[in-house]
């Protein structure tokens, strides 16, 4: 893969792979010390209503995604903050009307060829300047916002009742981690599409977790997991032709089974 490297579209490709997998080692965490996994999965799905907007209306696919999955996120926080039985109910009618709608604009789009599967399962060597731009932009703004109020968002995420006791805005930090959410899983489709992104933000996290005593340990291991299994599965879907998000997401499985079986050896 070495010769590969003079190719800017194998550069694009790396550089990519290390930003999401920082950006989603952070978010991840935070997604399952909130136990949010299911939400994260619904804003997802909900995503591809912007992406079949964005095509219709020829805007920038990152756009019409991001926009519409910070709509997503904002609705989710606004009916499952305090109705959390009806959880499971807000999260699939959101899932599935987002899907529809993204399906339905994209059957409207006249003349519109373009394969749909890179959305659904990656197209990480297509990433442009652009789109490195708006991911470092992206991890930028997560790790500012996790070292400004890591204390608060720690609080909010372990223990709701002392963190009101506290003052702390739960409402706010509850949204402000689901939008941060929500961007993440925007950029973390172009690296292993929508299907697969949800495997992405919780299997090194669960490794980690195990080898973590804090908060911020496991956001560093969960990086440093997520960017190794990237690389890793980005070589061999280089050496062998195939697709870069299954070969990501397989690699991550194949991970996370290994330490599964050293752990019980130990």
């Amino acid at each position: 893969m070495i010769e590969a490297l003079h190719f800017a579209f194998v550069q694009h490709a790396l550089i990519a792979g290390v930003l999401v997998s920082l950006a989603a080692g952070i978010i991840g965490s935070l997604i399952v010390v909130n136990r949010m996994v299911f939400l994260a999965g619904g804003i997802a799905h909900a995503s591809y209503g912007g992406i079949g907007m964005a095509v219709f209306f020829g805007l920038p696919i990152f756009l019409g995604a991001s926009v519409f999955a910070m709509l997503a996120a904002l609705l989710v926080a606004t009916l499952t903050l305090h109705k959390r039985h009806h959880l499971d109910t807000f999260i699939g009618l959101i899932w599935a009307v987002g899907m529809a709608i993204g399906v339905v604009f994209t059957d409207l789009t006249p003349g519109y060829n373009v394969d749909l599967m890179s959305y659904l399962f990656g197209s990480i060597l297509a990433v442009s300047t652009s789109d490195l731009y708006f991911m470092g932009a992206l991890l930028a703004l997560i790790v500012l916002v996790v070292v400004f109020w890591y204390r608060p968002i720690l609080a909010v995420s372990y223990d709701n009742e002392y963190a009101k006791l506290r003052g702390i805005p739960v409402r706010f930090f509850y949204t402000l981690i689901l939008v941060l959410s929500a961007l993440t899983v925007v950029i973390a489709i172009k690296v292993v599409g929508l299907i697969l992104v949800i495997a992405m933000l919780t299997i090194p996290v669960y490794i980690a977790e195990k080898l973590s005593s804090s908060l911020w340990q496991m956001m560093l291991y969960s990086g440093a997991f997520a960017t190794l299994f990237t690389l890793i599965g980005l070589w061999f879907s280089y050496t062998y032709n195939l697709t870069s998000g299954a070969s990501i997401i397989l690699v991550s499985a194949t991970g996370l089974g290994l330490f599964l079986i050293a752990r019980r050896g130990r």
